[in-house]
């Protein structure tokens, strides 16, 4: 049923048949997968009588299980309690960069850009526009990255290629000959700046002139673009510029869940206004009329009765429906604890074996989005405050360290009961005192519990027995 739904979605011989897959996959995580369709769910007849497939018809029980493994591993990685702090030797930038990730609410940018990259690849634009450092998240629907050949891991540039409308281009002051034609928009990000082309029209094999009124020129001398992949492994484009998608392996079995459960709904709604059948001898050729409210009309033998079914059916769809859930979530690594079967507090730790999948699952987003991702934006932040006065919060800040080091602490997976806490202070103390550690580095340990954001405040300035 899966495959019938991505025949629908039309193919363009202009685009390259990753913004195909791409598209679809997209489809399946913001639900819009059954909209081609002609029909609902409910619709079985044509104005003609035709019988109409179900194939044809829009599920009308929708059960977003792609989305929400999605929802849950990026709630693991990027959300209040779980996003990690940027850490460093230089301990003004550790405080300058905490405070850029307030301002430019880094936490949420991460979340929409784990989101959005989910279906393969993602890509995070900086900009500083008045002294302030502002990220866009990116679709790489129409993006295509180029790569140094001698260094794979840099970007030489960044191409964006789509076709508009041009009556939307020129409601954004573009002068266009025809209103009414598809145009192809293009830019491109390189070390220089950003540059922005004159619109072409669809088919014409005129070549874009640069649009000098709208290109900018930045002094990065590098992409200012972080482009990220979703996950190690196979493409599910077939694309180097993308990651393996979250969700991929579960796309067939979360159609099958809507169209079984549509079915049972069906089913439910018929058993409370099943259909009568008449047996008229006087009509040997009787109409035959089905639907709930109507009477089928036979010959042979006056009689009546109510076509009822059974509950066993709905029953057996629905267990055939919590196989498939398990299934689809186990090829995943989605949560597939229940609620109800949680009957006392656990611990943190055995939160974490209780949801094992979803943990493996978010911790290889955490490589992707988070060592590679945020760390590479971070650079770029403190590359940028080497060029341009950047201001935070209104107060401008000194040029940070290149060469210091920076790293991520990530907070544990789940909030720690009292009882953790109180034996994590007994192990920290104990280490503290037998001269193993500082205070430093244990304070460090429980910094996340106790939403310790600046370490150094904790401790008496320059008292080296307290701090160090």
């Amino acid at each position: 049923m899966f495959d019938t739904l991505c025949d629908l979605v039309p193919r363009d011989p202009d685009y390259p048949d990753r913004v195909r897959k791409l598209t679809i996959l997209n489809r399946v995580l913001d639900g819009s997968l059954y909209d081609p369709l002609p029909y609902r769910f409910h619709e079985e007849r044509t104005e003609s009588g035709d019988y109409i497939p179900l194939r044809q018809r829009r599920p009308s029980v929708r059960y977003p299980l792609c989305r929400t493994v999605v929802e849950d591993s990026v709630s693991l990685l990027f959300s209040e309690g779980h996003f990690p702090t940027i850490e460093s030797p230089d301990r003004t930038a550790r405080s300058v960069l905490g405070q850029i990730a307030k301002e430019t609410r880094l936490n949420l940018v991460m979340i929409d850009a784990a989101m959005r990259g989910a279906t393969g690849s993602v890509a995070l634009l900086m900009r500083v526009l008045r002294g302030r450092i502002f990220i866009e998240v990116l679709d790489t629907l129409y993006l295509t990255p180029v790569w140094d050949t001698m260094e794979p891991d840099t970007l030489i540039r960044v191409d964006e290629r789509y076709k508009v409308p041009g009556h939307e281009l020129i409601q954004n002051g573009y002068a266009l000959d025809d209103p009414d034609g598809l145009y192809w928009f293009t830019r491109s990000w390189d070390k220089d700046g950003e540059i922005w082309f004159d619109p072409v029209p669809v088919g014409a094999p005129a070549v874009p002139g640069v649009d000098d009124l709208r290109s900018v020129t930045h002094k990065f001398g590098t992409v200012p673009i972080v482009w990220i992949k979703n996950l190690p492994g196979r493409s599910t484009t077939g694309d180097k510029a993308d990651g393996a998608c979250t969700f991929s392996a579960a796309m067939h079995s979360q159609v099958e869940i809507d169209y079984q459960l549509s079915q049972v709904g069906r089913g439910l709604k018929y058993s409370s206004d099943p259909t009568l059948l008449l047996k008229d001898p006087a009509l040997p050729d009787g109409e035959l009329i089905k639907g709930a409210g109507n009477a089928l009309i036979v010959s042979e033998k006056g009689d009546a009765r109510l076509l009822e079914i059974g509950g066993t059916a709905a029953a057996a769809v629905i267990d055939y429906v919590r196989t498939l859930r398990e299934l689809a979530l186990e090829s995943i690594h989605g949560n597939r604890s229940s609620p109800d079967k949680v009957v006392a507090a656990q611990s943190g730790r055995a939160l974490e074996l209780l949801n094992q999948g979803l943990i493996w699952l978010a911790d290889n987003l955490r490589t992707s989005y988070g060592e590679v991702g945020l760390l590479q934006l971070v650079r770029l932040i403190v590359r940028a405050s080497n060029i341009y006065p950047i201001v935070v919060f209104g107060e401008p800040i000194e040029p940070l360290d290149q060469s210091a080091s920076l790293s991520l602490k990530w907070p544990r997976w789940y909030p720690t009961t009292a009882d953790d806490r109180q034996k994590d202070v007994q192990s920290l103390t104990s280490l503290v005192v037998a001269g193993c550690i500082s205070r430093e580095i244990a304070a460090r340990a429980i910094a996340s519990c106790y939403d310790i954001e600046f370490i150094e405040d904790q401790f008496t300035p320059g008292n080296s027995d307290n701090f160090e």
